[in-house]
């Protein structure tokens, strides 16, 4: 009894120092401890043993919550220095096991690590905090999310506050040149246009280069939601990643969240506005009235004196003034949350009457019931774009070159035009055309999951996107097409629209198995229907122009049969069944592989179906213990992977057997609308597959003050689909849709992120990207289909009417190919190398005689962005450039010589100016596409700079935060290239085209303010 009683004495003694701070009493009481332990007997330790048992065998039950309250689910909770651990359930509780004594490790995604000691206690409560470092590594992948450490594959993620701060046209201008390898481009301040997007090079040749758009697991496009209600971007790169879409997933996948509400959250409003203006970088330059009435005077052929002096371009161009409101509410109760937005946007372009006004409104509710097993998704939202004609290229063209002697109007009052097609007096163009264009963009989606068990989640999806076009276009009596064609009133009208409705079916399955085994299961099935239609018509000579387009029978075209109406209708589906599994073991080592299994409408009856299968594996080196005590390295991962995706061509029908009414047959003594085979149908029509390896390097030093990656990628995609020349008979046209031939892409990818400095008040973040492509076009045959060596493609347009490209086994896509100039005779005529390198005059120019001039798309990227911060002030500035390419100046190719002067146009100053600096071209020198006007386009751009202030707000009852800011946009360009923008298109067949209509780029201003109450 009294060995029982001394124990009791000496456990309390343990039990009330054990979990103290270390310190000198504490030490000297261990060791009291420990002294009087080795002074008993061995049954006295039986007793001490079988005493710590019962203890030990006391589990420890509790809660993780978020700061809002919130259950946490899936956290991870260990018991320090030990391999006990458990994951929180539904409501975020867990049970963990001998566990009365000791220290508890509460970890999650997005969260600050938080340590609790249990002392003895039988229920814990545990607040995790956000943590923003943490929060940055989640990633959003096809069905899910993962923490940035545990990816195998190429994907790159940008948050809301590394978004580029200025005015943008679509959700692309927020991370342009903020990721590896994606190329962002906007080549014109129209604004109607959308930035062209590109991946890892040119991978396919008939289809688009578009990467795939997933907003909230629902197919988009850049217009399809407001820029200022993302929260989140990531980009699919490598095929491993992108291959859980399978057909859709070949051009790489760009993932957008937007901005939620949270449960327990008080309402809060968050309104951001601003307004610019913008002023055009660069005019052409053409000759003014003075200069051209020298040309008048000298006697120059086709000057000719109008009697007055118009700057035509100032005629048409404005100063815009354009605004944007966007605002939010946002909040949530215990089970529900909520957000509901609205924004509008007015462009009005530099351009008068191109201005664009859109609205996106958009609501969002999550619901959670039964002790969180089911959650409920709602969400609607879209976007309207109106805008009256729009822009015409007419306009602008007619504007370069519309004699500037010719008055506006004559003296009756009516408009000066000239009596020759596609030359316009651009003013009568934008004072005696109306017009109406909306587009109503309506998407609604829904979700339901269900959890049954822990772990395991089942979501049913189903939404359906609406697109409908409306057009109305009208030239009234006093337009050209009237008083120069006779029309006498011209009316157009079209619809158009589009549906897009998808069903998808998941379960996903996530298990951590004895603390070190990390499982994650997803199984799918996607159904998905297309349906397009379009009706339009046309009609002239109406009695009034009162009626425009809004009464088209009245037009007496129509009664003559001289009018055109049309309509269309086309549907296809897409079906698809697929699978990924996640693992990694201890967060070391990763692999993950998927399937998806997919079947298109599009294709043959025996080549319907394509399999597109993945794996990636990863090995976070920094996780080995010889890399534990090298404190220099804080991330060091190696990873690899392979996928394979799919191309569906871009129109439906090609395998079938069509008929279409065409032509006329005399039967039964009159003549019959004939009814006859349209197009070949290829019942061999199958996928495109696209193969593509990465390899990547994620590395972080000084506690990721320099982190960054490195991938190199080989991607060749096989059965091109193309136009193949076929013979007639047995053929009913001389043209079949077919799979032929294959292309690679190789390149490599650095990005860089250093923070030089870093304190309580002044932070410097700054971040480098680089990335190459080379391509190569290795067949553009098949053992079935033949096809020259090359194809031409591109056009000049009138008067030179030439291809612009070739395509040609064995070369990079890109290429120009014309006539390679080398200098001019005394005559002024062009000199260039005829095959056989040797000179030769322009006149004796043979097809053969063509050659490589140049490539249009860029060898390698660079990007620069930098955001410092000090105290309540930040600014950024974006940086961003393309080198190793050519681009066609088709402007200087077309006005910069005299013989574009004879039709009575006005041609740039440099016509007459001396070329290959010897003398001017020769006034009956034909327009030639030549190798002269082929330019290297190199260009580094200031490409934002933008600063904020954000103050103080200290204890206010409504205001929580504000933000001023100003920025400018397209600030500087440092270039050798003489058009008025290097930045041009660069997808497609046809890239690095400086187009003569080209709208102006500019330079905009903008000031703003975020509000959030």
């Amino acid at each position: 009894m009294k060995e029982k009683e001394t124990f009791n004495f000496k456990f309390k003694f343990m039990k009330n120092y054990h979990f103290k701070r270390s310190s000198k009493k504490t030490l000297l009481s261990v060791m009291m401890v420990s002294a009087l332990y080795a002074g008993y007997p061995q049954d006295a330790f039986a007793t001490v043993n079988e005493v710590q048992a019962v203890m030990q065998s006391n589990p420890v039950k509790g809660q993780v919550v978020d700061e809002n309250g919130d259950p946490v689910i899936g956290a991870t909770v260990m018991m320090k220095g030990t391999s006990k651990g458990a994951i929180t359930d539904l409501n975020g509780n867990f049970t963990l096991e001998n566990a009365a004594k000791g220290t508890l490790v509460i970890s999650y995604i997005g969260y600050i690590t938080e340590e609790v000691q249990t002392n003895g206690q039988a229920s814990v409560k545990v607040v995790l905090k956000e943590d923003a470092k943490r929060l940055d590594e989640v990633v959003v992948i096809g069905y899910g999310t993962q923490r940035k450490e545990e990816l195998t594959s190429s994907v790159m993620s940008v948050k809301a506050s590394e978004f580029v701060q200025a005015t943008k046209p679509d959700v692309a201008g927020l991370i342009r040149g903020k990721v590896a390898g994606l190329a962002v481009v906007s080549p014109d301040a129209n604004p109607l246009s959308t930035s062209q997007v590109s991946l890892r090079g040119v991978a396919t040749l008939n289809s688009g280069t578009f990467p795939l758009v997933i907003i909230d697991g629902v197919q988009g496009d850049l217009n399809s939601v407001s820029p200022n209600d993302i929260a989140q971007i990531d980009v699919l790169k490598d095929g491993s990643a992108a291959a859980i879409y399978g057909t859709r997933g070949t051009n790489g996948v760009i993932l957008i969240t937007t901005k939620s509400g949270k449960t327990e959250m008080k309402p809060s409003i968050e309104v951001n506005s601003y307004i610019s203006f913008q002023k055009i970088n660069k005019k052409l330059p053409m000759m003014n009235a003075n200069q051209y009435l020298e040309k008048v005077q000298q006697g120059i052929p086709g000057a000719m004196d109008g009697g007055a002096k118009v700057d035509w371009m100032d005629e048409i161009l404005q100063t815009p003034f354009n605004q944007t409101y966007s605002i939010n509410l946002r909040g949530g109760s215990a089970n529900t949350s909520y957000i509901a937005s609205f924004d509008y946007t007015s462009n009005e372009g530099i351009v008068k009457r191109s201005k664009v006004d859109m609205i996106y409104p958009r609501i969002n509710i999550v619901h959670r019931m039964f002790d969180n097993k089911l959650k409920v998704e709602a969400n609607l939202n879209g976007y309207q774009r109106k805008y009256d004609i729009g822009y015409s290229n007419d306009v602008y063209q007619s504007a370069l070159i519309f004699n500037p002697t010719s008055p506006i109007k004559d003296e009756n009052g009516n408009w000066t035009e000239i009596a020759r097609d596609m030359i316009f007096n651009p003013v009568a163009l934008l004072n005696e055309t109306k017009g109406e264009n909306k587009t109503t963009n309506l998407r609604a989606y829904s979700s339901i999951t269900f959890i049954p068990i822990e772990g395991l989640d089942i979501k049913y999806l189903i939404s359906n996107e609406t697109n409908n076009n409306f057009s109305g276009y009208y030239e009234t009596k006093k337009h050209k097409s009237t008083t120069i064609s006779k029309k006498n009133g011209y009316a157009s009208r079209s619809t158009a629209r589009s549906e897009n409705t998808m069903m998808e079916l998941t379960a996903q399955y996530n298990k951590l198995f004895s603390n070190s085994h990390n499982l994650n299961a997803l199984v799918g099935y996607s159904w998905n229907k297309w349906n397009y239609q379009s009706a339009s018509m046309d009609n002239y000579n109406f009695p009034s122009d009162d009626y425009s387009y809004n009464n088209m029978g009245l037009g007496n075209a129509l009664k003559e049969g001289k009018a055109n109406q049309a309509s269309y209708q086309n549907e296809n589906k897409l079906i698809g069944f697929f699978a990924r599994v996640n693992y990694n073991y201890k967060g070391r080592y990763f692999v993950s592989a998927s399937i998806r299994h997919e079947g298109s409408s599009q294709f043959g009856e025996d080549h319907k179906w394509g399999n597109f299968p993945a794996i990636s594996l990863a090995w976070n080196i920094k996780g080995e213990q010889f890399l534990h005590n090298i404190q220099a390295i804080s991330t060091l991962k190696l990873r690899a992977g392979f996928g394979i995706t799919g191309t569906e061509p871009g129109t439906p029908y090609l395998s079938l057997n069509k008929l279409n009414m065409g032509g006329y047959g005399y039967y039964n003594g009159k003549w019959t609308n004939l009814l006859r085979p349209d197009g070949n149908p290829n019942p061999d029509l199958r996928w495109e597959k696209k193969e593509e390896l990465n390899i990547g390097l994620d590395f972080g030093f000084l506690s990721d003050r320099i982190s960054g990656s490195i991938d190199f990628y080989n991607r060749e995609t096989k059965d091109l689909i193309g136009d193949y020349q076929v013979p007639v008979p047995p053929y009913f046209s001389p043209w079949i849709k077919a799979n032929a031939g294959s292309i690679r892409n190789t390149g490599l990818e650095v990005s860089l992120n250093i923070v030089p400095v870093q304190n309580k008040n002044f932070t410097w973040d700054s971040g480098i990207n680089f990335s190459t492509n080379k391509n190569k076009l290795l067949s553009l045959s098949s053992d079935k289909y033949f096809s020259d060596s090359h194809q031409n493609k591109g056009n000049t347009l009138a008067p030179i009417q030439q291809p612009t490209h070739r395509i040609q086994e064995g070369e990079p896509v890109g290429n120009f190919y014309g006539y390679k100039t080398i200098d001019i005779d005394e005559n002024g005529h062009w000199i260039i190398e005829g095959a056989d390198g040797k000179p030769k005059p322009i006149s004796e120019q043979q097809e053969s005689d063509k050659k490589v001039l140049g490539n249009g798309l860029p060898k390698f990227y660079l990007n620069w962005n930098n955001t410092i911060r000090y105290k309540q002030v930040d600014f950024s500035v974006t940086m961003r450039g393309a080198f190793g390419f050519q681009i066609l100046n088709m402007a200087e190719m077309h006005y910069a010589a005299p013989i574009s002067l004879l039709g009575g146009d006005n041609v740039m100053e440099k016509a007459f100016d001396n070329v290959y600096g010897k003398r001017p071209l020769a006034y009956d020198q034909s327009l030639q596409y030549v190798s002269y006007f082929v330019q290297d386009g190199d260009y580094w751009k200031i490409d934002n700079i933008t600063i904020g202030y954000t103050p103080k707000i200290g204890k206010n009852k409504w205001v929580k935060s504000f933000r001023i800011y100003g920025s400018i946009s397209n600030l500087a360009t440092i270039t050798g290239y003489s058009g008025i923008d290097p930045e041009v298109g660069v997808t497609g067949l046809t890239p690095g085209i400086d187009d003569r209509y080209r709208y102006p780029s500019a330079r905009t201003f903008s000031l703003g303010i975020n509000l959030n109450f």
